[in-house]
């Protein structure tokens, strides 16, 4: 037996329907699907296609999630029947924000689909953020000024590649580089160019099928009180800026 063969028995049962008409759902026998509920055959991947958008629920769940512990309807939906694990309100309904501290933070790869493993996260509630989906991520490094090591990004759930702005900042879970806070560009036709605000490192691409979550950064929980120096660089942008306004100005009475 297997998580999987247990998670479409279950699905079958509560949605009240006979191994014969799953089957004939699926297009092959009843005896090759009985295979795959008992654990004595494993499904290809077509079938297992076909299973997720018939219970509109994503492979991945299916193979890792235990779905008797769950409440399919309590989950984010999310185009082509994907989801994210879960939905967890306060009081008030306000959605809860769970944080990945750094202790935590090397088994969110395995357990970003986990429930069990989103529910032992530490939580915050945040609700001048507004709806969506958000999550708390850490900061490592000096690529991303002014946020400094150790500190939490929250971001908002990308559901979709499209929504991504160019020059925007936002965490990316991928499966090579881990979990990264980076500027985003679109100008690759599969992949996308993470850029650091810290010139000393340079930007690479990451290729979008490497992409599991994308979250869009909308706050900054840190410690440091310090303030900020700028350095010559800055300064003389600082001062191009002026000029530049003063220029305005001076054309605007003269029009």
């Amino acid at each position: 037996m297997s998580l999987f063969s247990d998670n479409i028995r279950a699905l079958r049962v509560k949605h009240k329907i006979s191994q014969e008409k799953l089957a004939q759902t699926l297009q092959i026998t009843r005896g090759r699907y009985v295979k795959y509920e008992d654990g004595t055959s494993e499904a290809p991947y077509d079938i297992l296609k076909k299973i997720a958008h018939y219970f509109h629920i994503s492979i991945d769940i299916l193979l890792s999630v235990d779905v008797r512990k769950i409440e399919i309807q309590d989950l984010l939906k999310l185009e082509n029947n994907r989801l994210i694990l879960p939905i967890q309100v306060d009081g008030a309904g306000e959605n809860f924000i769970e944080v990945v501290t750094q202790k935590v933070k090397a088994g969110y790869l395995n357990g970003y689909s986990d429930p069990e493993y989103i529910e032992s996260l530490q939580q915050i509630s945040l609700p001048f953020l507004g709806s969506g989906k958000h999550r708390g991520f850490p900061v490592e490094g000096d690529s991303m000024p002014p946020h400094e090591d150790g500190s939490i990004i929250i971001g908002r759930y990308v559901e979709k590649l499209g929504d991504v702005q160019d020059g925007k900042t936002y965490i990316l879970i991928t499966k090579n580089e881990g979990m990264v806070y980076k500027r985003l560009n679109k100008n690759k036709k599969n992949a996308l160019v993470l850029e650091s605000d810290n010139s000393f490192y340079p930007n690479y691409e990451v290729r979008l099928s490497d992409i599991i979550e994308i979250w869009e950064y909308q706050c900054n929980i840190g410690r440091n009180d310090k303030k900020h120096e700028l350095n010559e660089i800055e300064s003389m942008k600082e001062l191009l800026l002026e000029v530049k306004r003063e220029v305005l100005e001076i054309k605007n009475k003269n029009v």
